[in-house]
């Protein structure tokens, strides 16, 4: 069965929308592939942070995606920066990588110049965080990287590089093709219908994040920002706030938004529909998150670091030896020779 793997940056409090696009699609998966989720706290670090902040939400999204279903007994489940192959492999392979390949990134681009000294400002990482990925990626013989039509591009930086890697030095590395993951409705904040919902929005107000209690849930989902006119109809271009309420109540009952719609006789009808849905579907995961202790997630993640350890230092160990540096392996007993003293002095 082909190998998987998704990476999960801890910037901000999970949201509806990450567990329709991201964590359900994993949970799904997990029984039909061997799969790979970790926690990309080095990718987290290519912008301004705060390290308390950085620790306590990589232990936050371990525990929601535990809480969310993904089974560490199928699931190779690890915090990314508990593997040290990450980096040593992410510098193996710049020195395969262009300045202008690194560079050309659309997501960096977009990054980059929206700072507003021009760009100047920008960590270094940001520009390489491409090639990390990549590394995330060939550490696992990954076969299949479901990703979202943003990511198709970093997932071609990484198959050129393996294949330029193997051209030059050998098969060291599988080769990934990109699946393109299930598309999932496009959640849009609450309070502005033309912005996606997203987990660092500068408001909290439009976002339904998977920890909020049940009362702030519906709080929110109430004062939803609707449209012009009273008819319930699925309009993403015309109707944008209805249209949002619809794929957040389609997302949680598997249902296709068009259909819901001739359900609802007016907007407060369908906001309360969909205000008890997202708290029925939220409750069993903030229920066994919070059963779940700080001690026990750290276990887990460091267990799956362990688990996903030898199959890493194993690539790292071939491209090294590709390279020309020593592989990093041990040694046999007794096979080490004579180490070399001082010589006596004159």
């Amino acid at each position: 069965m082909s190998r998987r793997i998704s990476g999960f940056k801890p910037t901000g409090h999970l949201q509806l929308g990450n567990y329709a696009g991201a964590i359900r699609p994993v949970v799904d998966a997990q029984h039909d592939h061997p799969t790979v989720a970790f926690i990309a706290d080095l990718h987290a670090m290519t912008v301004p942070h705060d390290p308390s902040r950085l620790r306590e939400l990589s232990l936050e999204v371990g525990g929601l995606l535990l809480a969310a279903g993904v089974d560490p007994a199928r699931t190779v489940l690890y915090r990314q920066s508990d593997l040290t192959a990450h980096s040593e492999l992410h510098y193996l392979l710049e020195c395969v990588t262009s300045y202008g390949e690194a560079h050309r990134m659309i997501q960096f681009k977009e990054a980059h110049f929206k700072n507003k000294d021009g760009g100047s400002g920008s960590r270094l990482s940001l520009l390489t965080y491409p090639v990390l990925q990549a590394a995330d990626i060939l550490l696992h013989d990954i076969d299949e990287v479901p990703v979202g039509r943003d990511q198709r591009q970093h997932v071609e930086l990484t198959r050129d590089l393996a294949l330029r890697f193997n051209e030059r030095y050998g098969p060291v590395f599988t080769v990934p093709s990109t699946v393109l993951a299930p598309v999932a409705a496009r959640l849009a904040d609450l309070s502005d219908p033309t912005a996606k919902m997203g987990k660092t929005n500068a408001s909290a107000n439009g976002v339904l994040f998977l920890l909020d209690p049940p009362d702030v849930l519906r709080r929110k989902i109430m004062r939803a920002v609707t449209d012009g006119g009273t008819e319930v109809v699925y309009d993403p271009e015309g109707k944008p706030g209805v249209s949002n309420l619809l794929d957040i109540l389609a997302g949680c009952t598997g249902d296709q938004p068009a259909e819901i719609a001739t359900k609802y006789a007016n907007y407060g009808e369908l906001k309360e529909a969909a205000a008890a849905a997202v708290i029925d579907l939220l409750r069993p995961i903030q229920r066994r998150y919070h059963d779940l202790s700080p001690e026990d997630i750290e276990h887990t993640l460091r267990a799956g670091a362990d688990r996903a350890r030898e199959r890493a230092d194993a690539t790292v160990g071939r491209a090294r030896e590709a390279l020309g540096l020593t592989s990093g392996r041990r040694a046999p007993a007794g096979s080490r020779g004579t180490p070399v003293t001082a010589a006596p002095a004159r």
